[in-house]
């Protein structure tokens, strides 16, 4: 992979800027994350994996159909809820 060029970093920067305080913490815990698993070989493979997809099938086509109109309804559990069960937000 190639290293990031000062224009790709900067562009990455002015994004961070942007972040809420609550998001900038997701982001730095990811960040974190990342860094420590230089270290793990078997992370970095599997974060680098190639993605498997599988073919779609009638029922899960229908299971995501129904998800997808629970979700137009408003069910569903929001994106603070998640970072807060995982310790992300308070």
């Amino acid at each position: 992979m190639e290293p990031l060029t000062t224009q790709e970093r900067d562009q990455a920067h002015a994004l961070l800027d942007k972040l809420s305080d609550e998001k900038l913490n997701a982001v730095r815990n990811l960040l974190e994350v990342m860094v420590s698993s230089d270290d793990a070989p078997l992370t970095n493979s599997l974060a680098l994996a190639p993605v498997d997809e599988e073919e779609i099938t009638a029922e899960t086509a229908a299971a995501l159909d129904r998800s997808r109109a629970s979700l137009a309804q408003g069910a569903g559990t929001s994106h603070e809820e998640i970072l807060r069960e995982f310790g992300l937000m308070k």
